[in-house]
């Protein structure tokens, strides 16, 4: 249960400084802050890791921040948010 809380309230800070270092208006609620917030710090963890013996590390707040930067990114590429 720790886990999950700390997971939220880390997505919600690294989603929140994504969108505030992310150009231009970034339109979504706290929930949608949070999911970004997680997938970013997912995408960062499968890139930096890049499958040393197959094992799966969190990546940094900076990485993850970046992560959730490129998840915008390419929402905005496929028409979806704002």
């Amino acid at each position: 249960m720790i886990n999950i809380i700390g997971a939220i309230i880390s997505g919600l800070i690294i989603g929140a400084l994504a969108r505030f270092f992310y150009p231009g208006a970034v339109h979504m609620g706290w929930i949608a802050t949070i999911l970004l917030g997680i997938g970013g710090s997912l995408l960062a963890g499968l890139v930096t890791t890049r499958g040393v013996r197959g094992e799966f590390h969190r990546a940094g707040c900076f990485a993850s921040v970046i992560g959730a930067i490129v998840l915008i990114l390419v929402g905005r590429l496929l028409g979806i948010g704002g």
